[in-house]
């Protein structure tokens, strides 16, 4: 799995797995590699969104300091 993903593949990537995991219609081997997958990509968007809320803080601060 590439860490380097866009948060909107990522979360495409998802959607898709849980509409086969939903689906009931894979082999229970398959089904935990998807699964694991689906782990790895909401750490992945977890991590993105934890950046972004960040960034979006410091932005916001500095424009505050700018207003003083």
């Amino acid at each position: 799995m590439e860490n380097n993903i866009k948060f909107n593949e990522a979360m495409q990537r998802l959607e898709g797995i849980v509409s086969l995991l939903e689906r009931n219609e894979i082999e229970l081997e398959e089904a935990m590699k998807l699964f694991e997958e689906g782990l790895t990509l909401i750490n992945n968007c977890d991590s993105q969104l934890n950046g972004f809320e960040n960034k979006v803080q410091s932005l916001l601060e500095e424009f505050q300091k700018g207003d003083a």
